[in-house]
């Protein structure tokens, strides 16, 4: 794989499994130095011995953290100083979903959901905010990527705190744009529908050939980074090209 991000620091949240590993992994691959975060120290061990074992000469590094817990975010963001002493690219990826209809939702899965798929997404932005803006910061474009997903246009039954939390990630992101777009910040929200991982099969290690593959999520997050200063993509929408047929 092409060195396009030599010499970049990135933090990947949720980055121990699914789309933030493939993620953390095209990254390494690509030259970056990475550090990942997740709620399960020991998927996360087990995520960093594999991207290790891959890569052993890569920068990488990993942190256990629940980014709806702003305390935890600013110690994650504290370490990263510690271990990268830069950062260029933050990829928002944590999240999580409870899925049955509103009246059975406790409050406790309410806030767990929104805690996660939407204050874990400015909790974590707002801390590269204050790095991507410092005096003396690295000079070049900075990027912010959330992972949100088509439930943030696509209202379903069952969904109505994933739906709300995706809807106010895809508006968080487009201010979040407008706001910093001049100060040489890109924001990107990438939309996946069905992608292949235990969120959406339910088991680890299910396998269903007409979903998303994880890594091509990846693949289209190096798309964006490849793109010139001039142009910034800041939504893409992601289908499966063959669901089943109803």
């Amino acid at each position: 794989m092409d060195q396009i991000l030599s010499g970049q620091k990135a933090i990947v949240t949720g980055g121990s499994r699914g789309i933030g590993f493939e993620i953390a992994r095209a990254f390494v691959e690509s030259g970056a130095t990475v550090l990942i975060c997740g709620r399960s120290r020991d998927s996360l061990e087990a995520a960093h011995e594999a991207l290790h074992a891959g890569h052993p000469e890569a920068g990488l590094f990993s942190f256990v953290a629940d980014v709806s817990s702003s305390d935890q975010v600013a110690a994650l963001f504290a370490y990263a100083d510690q271990q990268m002493g830069a950062l260029d690219i933050l990829v928002n990826n944590a999240g999580g979903g409870t899925f049955r209809p509103a009246a059975e939702l406790t409050v406790e899965e309410w806030n767990r959901m929104i805690g996660t798929n939407l204050s874990g997404a400015f909790y974590c932005s707002r801390e590269a905010l204050q790095r991507f803006r410092a005096p003396g910061k690295r000079s070049g474009p900075k990027w912010i990527v959330n992972i949100s997903s088509l439930a943030a246009k696509n209202p379903f039954a069952g969904g109505s705190a994933y739906n709300a939390s995706k809807f106010g990630l895809n508006g968080f992101s487009e201010a979040l744009m407008l706001d910093h777009r001049h100060d040489d910040v890109r924001v990107t929200s990438i939309m996946p529908g069905s992608v292949d991982t235990a969120f959406n099969s339910g088991e680890p290690g299910q396998k269903s050939a007409w979903k998303i593959a994880p890594e091509d999520i990846a693949e289209i997050v190096l798309d964006i980074l490849r793109k010139p200063q001039r142009t910034l993509i800041s939504r893409v929408e992601v289908r499966p090209s063959r669901p089943p047929q109803k």
